[in-house]
C-alpha cells in the first residue's frame, strides 16, 4: 500500500514571541493524520509567504531560513526510506517519533515468530504434539521465504502485517509454493496465532485478520472400483517378506 505523504511549513502567529517573532512549524501529513514539530526557526509574520510556505523575502536571513526549511523536508523523506528499509510502518507516529529522535522498539514479525516456536518446542509432550510444533517450523519458513519473495527482506516490523499482506501471502502459498487450498489455509492460521499473540500484548492495534475470508473445503474420498481392488490383490512383490504380509 502506497503511504500518502505532504509536508508543509506554517507560521503559528497564537505563539508569536513580543518582538513580533512567529514559531515556524513543520506539517506532517500522513494518510490523513497530521504532526507539527516546532522547526525552533522564528521570522517576522510580515515576511512569511503563506502560499509558498517560506520566507519570501530575499535576505540573507531568508536565503539561510528557507535553506534550513529545505533540509528539514530532505530530513522528512530520508525518515521515510529509513522506516520502509527498517520494515516499520510509516504513519504519523513513526514519522513523528524520527522527528524527535525517540527511537522505538521494532517488534519484528520473524523474531516473534522464532520465540514463540521455540517456548513451543520446549513444551512438546506437555502442552503440545510434536507433528503441531513441525507444523509451525513449517509455517515459519514460509513465512520467511514469503516476505524474502514479497518485499527482499528478512524480517519486518509486525505492524506492516495487514489485509493486504495475508491476501498475497495466501497467493504465494498457492502459485509459488504450490499449496492445495486446506494447506494455505492451514499456514496461515498458524500464522494467525502469531497475529493474535501481539494482539494480546497490545503489539498491533488492529487484527489483519478481521476481514480476511478463507476456509477448509471438505475432501471426499473416492472408494476403490473392484477391478482396483483386484489390480492390488493379485499385485507380485520382489521381496518373498512383503508378498506373505499382502497374501490371505
Amino acid at each position: 500500500m502506497q503511504t500518502k505523504i505532504s509536508i508543509l511549513f506554517l507560521l503559528k502567529r497564537t505563539k508569536s514571541k513580543t518582538e513580533g517573532l512567529a514559531p515556524i512549524y513543520l506539517r506532517v501529513t500522513i494518510d490523513g493524520k497530521r504532526i507539527e514539530v516546532s522547526t525552533k526557526r522564528y521570522v517576522e509574520v510580515s515576511k512569511w509567504s503563506v502560499p509558498a510556505g517560506k520566507m519570501k523575502a530575499t535576505t540573507e536571513e531568508a536565503r539561510s531560513v528557507n535553506a534550513y526549511l529545505d533540509m528539514l523536508k530532505n530530513q522528512v523523506y530520508d525518515h521515510q526510506t529509513a522506516l520502509i528499509q527498517r520494515g516499520i510502518v510509516v504513519n504519523a507516529d513513526s514519522m513523528c517519533n524520527k522527528l524527535l529522535g525517540i527511537e522505538e522498539k521494532n517488534r519484528s514479525l520473524i523474531k516473534i515468530f522464532e520465540e514463540h516456536n521455540k517456548q513451543m518446542k520446549i513444551l512438546i509432550g506437555k502442552e503440545f504434539a510434536e507433528g503441531a510444533y513441525k507444523r509451525y517450523v513449517t509455517s515459519l519458513s514460509h513465512t520467511k521465504e514469503f516476505i524474502k519473495w514479497k518485499l527482499n527482506v528478512s524480517d519486518i516490523d509486525i505492524r506492516a502485517v495487514d489485509l493486504a499482506f495475508l491476501n498475497d501471502f495466501e497467493f504465494y502459498l498457492r502459485s509459488v509454493r504450490n499449496c492445495n487450498n486446506n494447506s494455505a489455509v492451514k499456514y496461515l492460521r498458524n500464522f494467525g496465532k502469531i497475529i493474535h499473540f501481539c494482539l494480546a500484548n497490545e503489539w498491533l492495534e488492529k487484527n489483519p485478520f478481521k476481514n480476511y475470508k478463507t476456509s477448509i473445503k471438505t475432501v471426499e474420498r473416492t472408494f476403490l472400483s473392484e477391478e482396483e481392488i483386484q489390480i492390488m490383490a493379485d499385485k507380485k512383490f520382489v521381496s518373498e517378506r512383503l508378498d506373505q504380509v499382502s497374501g490371505p
